[in-house]
């Protein structure tokens, strides 16, 4: 057994993989929208530039942020950071030519997968008496869907 098999915090090491893997997951789409959230930072254009532009920095800031409390989790669950199913992770940002409009939106799809997966592990979590990363889920959560609103609202009509 590795010392990893012989941590004694109140989590099966079934429980911690279980976890980890999901924080690995949220911590891959984490990424991704940073990188999507940057780039079009850089690429808007129109009369809502500024907006945008301000908006999608203090996005990308808190999710640079948030990379390193959620690889952190799975360290202490005793996994290397990502700890993902091994498949490749791919950003499509195609931001060239896109509409500020179509930015928002774009980003407001990842920001919703993301919160559905956040509530998933969240709610597992919970379950299996992870409190730590329920509390942080819960965090992250209240930033996802602030997000939301902000970039619902740039854009209503």
């Amino acid at each position: 057994k590795t010392r990893r098999d012989k941590m004694n915090v109140g989590l099966t090491e079934a429980d911690r993989k279980e976890l980890a893997q999901g924080l690995s997951e949220i911590l891959a789409a984490t990424y991704q929208l940073l990188i999507k959230t940057h780039v079009y930072h850089w690429n808007v254009v129109g009369p809502l530039f500024h907006t945008i532009h301000v908006l999608t920095e203090e996005q990308y800031n808190e999710l640079f942020e948030a990379t390193d409390i959620i690889a952190e989790r799975i360290r202490a669950l005793g996994h290397h950071a990502p700890a993902g199913k091994g498949k490749e992770q791919t950003v499509t940002l195609n931001a060239s030519g896109r509409s500020a409009l179509e930015m928002v939106e774009d980003l407001i799809s990842d920001h919703e997968e993301a919160v559905r997966k956040m509530r998933e592990v969240g709610t597992a979590a919970d379950e299996k008496g992870d409190l730590v990363i329920a509390d942080m889920l819960t965090a992250r959560l209240t930033f996802h869907e602030k997000a939301l609103w902000m970039l619902r609202a740039t854009i209503a009509d």
